[in-house]
């Protein structure tokens, strides 16, 4: 069946994609070449944490498969500790979530820019239109003309 299409449970439509937690811990063991005790390491250290059961068994989503190789690359290819995969992916996450928030304040920012052109468009269509502006003459001048009190000629 294609993600997002109709399933045969009591003809409910359901959707999986790659944060659905499909897969039990020997699938993703063999999925993502360690060791089952490997990936219950990696979740009692928080490097990566499926979702449980009812019952507390571990359910793997494609996202944490390829979470795990990452792991495993940077561990062995790259000489990290555990812990400093750790930081890695909390880092990792940190800036996934900061450019969400960018992305959410932009949005918001394109929201307020066209409200507040409209708002001016509303202003600007509110003028009078039949008061004419003066607009002065070349080589006229006014001239206002102010007695002086308690002045005597």
């Amino acid at each position: 069946m294609r993600p997002g299409g109709m399933g045969g449970l009591g003809g409910r439509g359901f959707e999986i994609d790659e944060t659905s937690p499909v897969y039990v811990i020997s699938v993703a063991a063999q999925l993502s070449g360690l060791h089952p005790q490997t990936l219950r390491q990696y979740d009692r250290l928080g490097l990566v944490s499926p979702d449980r059961t009812a019952g507390r068994g571990r359910r793997y989503s494609a996202r944490d498969i390829v979470q795990l190789r990452e792991v495993q690359r940077l561990s062995q290819e790259d000489g990290i500790n555990l812990a400093g995969i750790k930081r890695i992916l909390e880092l990792e996450n940190q800036v996934l979530a900061l450019r969400m928030r960018v992305a959410e304040m932009e949005h918001a920012l394109g929201e307020a820019s066209a409200a507040s052109a409209q708002r001016e468009a509303a202003v600007h269509a509110s003028y009078r239109r039949d008061l004419v502006p003066l607009r002065p003459q070349v080589g006229s001048a006014l001239v206002v003309w102010k007695p002086r009190r308690g002045r005597a000629d």
